[in-house]
């Protein structure tokens, strides 16, 4: 038996507008499987890392999707991100990054400025993904 699923945004007018490419919320009925994708890091297999955040940023999107694929799913399944940055100031290319690789989906979305576990890295992202 297949299901179709149903991913409703959650947008209350009681709360902050939702800006910068996500939901304050989204509901997913119809789900047979979830997909938690453990923190993406800005590393090739071979072990180097991107010194240019913007390309820091493509490779953690790179590396996402190839997840998803593995998994049979594409960006359009991705219900939750989470994005932690090293530094504020990543903020604007991590936007503009994340808006491209999503094109046009809407996800819910955190992101949390903090300490990263490889000083290397401005970015890692985890995410859940339902289908």
């Amino acid at each position: 038996m297949v299901t179709t699923l149903s991913v409703t945004p959650i947008d209350p007018s009681s709360v902050p507008e939702a800006s910068g490419g996500y939901h304050n919320a989204v509901s997913v009925e119809g789900a047979q499987r979830l997909l938690f994708i453990s923190g993406q890091i800005p590393q090739t297999p071979d072990g180097s890392v991107p010194a240019d955040p913007e390309d820091q940023c493509r490779l953690v999107w790179t590396n996402i999707e190839a997840v998803l694929a593995e998994a049979g799913m594409t960006v359009r399944n991705l219900m939750k991100v989470t994005t932690f940055l090293a530094d504020r100031k990543h903020a604007a290319v991590n936007t503009k990054v994340r808006n491209e690789a999503l094109d046009g989906h809407r996800p819910a979305l955190t992101v949390i400025v903090t300490g990263i576990f490889d000083p290397s890295w401005i970015i890692e992202i985890e995410a859940i993904a339902a289908a």
